[in-house]
């Protein structure tokens, strides 16, 4: 699948194609709307060690680290926390391929966690904002360091409970420790930060009255704008039905870019991000009220679609009668975007 990879000289961000093999992680470049028949590059995993969920990019919180055993770092991104285990727990077992055992216990691990149902990460943290009713922010002291705005783990076990966010301590550690992986809190002092690099999502977040917390840079950037604001509020507030990487042609040069496509329901819009910049907002969108969405055969390149493009492709209208052709890596996973667009449109 897709997924955005740092680069080693210049450390830009560039979306391969990977493929996991046994004994080694392969990368592709996408050329015209068509994967290179020749790996642009190799992960070696004998010997290497992978860190998940990797804490290392304050605005890149689904990224997996990977050190070879000659102490080269690869930084890839996944779309969702979903994604990013699924990988980090398949390129796991590929390491780990000779010992059973460790793997078994993976899967144990993994399929422990369920996400909660009906759980809006960002109504969560803007209600935590609110001023009369949010969590209370307070200056604290650790090892002689000084921090302004902070709160305790165990206020905030406190606060998802007292308003009804979770039922159990438990339920709310969860809870906090997703808020933190997304990038809305963030560990601070050195006992919270500690905690964060356990793999296993439920020993991430400490319910403890000495371990700080406080919120992330990136929300407050977030809301720092009235325009941005607004964007959110309008568009962005609707449930995330699914999201993935997908090839998209440009309206102008009729290109071909992997973009990180977000699709959400009331109200219903189909968002693209530019997965290389680091700015987590989208390059486009549209409403889906109004919009056809149709499968491209894939005999022949139908008309309107530019380059050499290898299938698998799909054709939204929207109600403004503009078109836009979108390629997934496989006829199922362009099966199961249609069939998760057409009843928002």
């Amino acid at each position: 699948g897709f997924l955005p990879l740092q680069g080693h000289i210049v450390h830009n961000w560039k979306v391969r194609w990977f493929v996991l093999l046994q004994d080694k992680l392969l990368y592709y470049k996408l050329e015209g709307g068509k994967k290179e028949p020749s790996p642009k590059g190799r992960i070696l995993l004998d010997g290497c060690t992978i860190t998940c969920p990797c804490l290392e990019y304050e605005n890149r919180p689904l990224l997996i680290k990977l050190r070879t055993k000659t102490n080269t770092d690869y930084f890839l991104e996944c779309c969702s926390r979903e994604e990013r285990d699924s990988w980090a727990l398949d390129i796991t077992g590929a390491i780990h391929a000779g010992h059973p055992v460790q793997v078994q216990e993976l899967h144990r691990k993994k399929n422990s966690f369920k996400l909660l149902a009906n759980i809006s990460l960002h109504q969560i943290v803007d209600k935590m904002h609110d001023s009369s009713s949010g969590i209370k922010l307070t200056p604290n002291m650790e090892q002689g360091n000084r921090y302004k705005e902070t709160f305790t783990g165990s206020a905030v076990v406190d606060w998802l409970i007292s308003n009804s966010f979770a039922v159990s301590r438990f339920e709310a550690v969860t809870l906090a420790s997703m808020l933190m992986e997304e990038n809305f809190i963030k560990a601070v002092g050195a006992r919270s930060i500690e905690a964060t690099r356990y793999s296993d999502l439920s020993e991430q977040f400490l319910d403890d009255s000495t371990a700080l917390y406080m919120f992330a840079e990136s929300y407050k950037k977030k809301i720092s704008s009235k325009e941005d604001l607004q964007f959110n509020i309008s568009e962005l507030s609707g449930t995330i039905v699914k999201q993935g990487y997908l090839v998209k042609q440009g309206h102008k040069r009729k290109n071909w870019k992997v973009r990180r496509f977000v699709l959400r329901a009331d109200p219903a819009f189909l968002h693209y991000y530019d997965p290389t910049k680091e700015e987590n907002r989208p390059v486009g969108g549209f409403s889906l009220r109004g919009c056809l969405v149709s499968a491209l055969e894939d005999n022949g390149v139908p008309t309107g679609v530019k380059g050499n493009v290898q299938g698998n492709l799909f054709k939204i209208i929207t109600k403004n009668d503009i078109h836009y052709y979108i390629q997934a890596s496989c006829k199922a996973e362009r099966a199961q975007w249609i069939e998760a667009i057409k009843p928002l449109t």
